[in-house]
C-alpha cells in the first residue's frame, strides 16, 4: 500500500469536507455489520466520512486503526468523532490524486 503525501491528504481532506457520514458506529462499536457496510461502501466510493461515537480517547484510536487495518484504506484525517478515509478504486479510480 502506497503513503498519501501530505499535498494528497490535503486533497483528499477537502473532497472530503462536503460529504456526509456514510458509516455511524454506535455504542456497540466495530461489528461484523459495520465493516460489512464499510466494505460495501468502499465499493462505491473511494472516499468516505465515519462517525465514531465514544467518549474514550482510547477506544476510538483503537477502532481506527482496526478500521484501516480491514478496510485497507488510508486516513485522511479526524476531527473529534468523524474520521475520513480513502481507498481507490482497483481499476478506473475516480479521484485523480495530484502526484505530490
Amino acid at each position: 500500500m502506497i503513503k498519501l503525501t501530505n499535498n494528497q491528504k490535503k486533497f483528499l481532506r477537502s473532497k472530503g469536507h462536503s460529504l456526509k457520514p456514510v458509516v455511524m458506529l454506535g455504542q456497540h462499536g466495530l461489528t461484523e455489520g459495520v465493516l460489512a457496510e464499510l466494505s460495501s461502501s468502499l465499493g462505491t466510493h473511494e472516499l468516505l466520512k465515519i462517525k465514531i461515537r465514544g467518549d474514550d480517547r482510547e477506544d476510538k484510536q483503537r477502532i481506527i486503526d482496526e478500521i484501516l487495518q480491514k478496510t485497507q484504506a488510508h486516513l485522511v484525517q479526524v476531527i473529534g468523532n468523524v474520521m475520513v478515509i480513502y481507498r481507490a478504486f482497483d481499476k478506473e479510480p475516480q479521484l485523480i490524486l495530484p502526484r505530490k
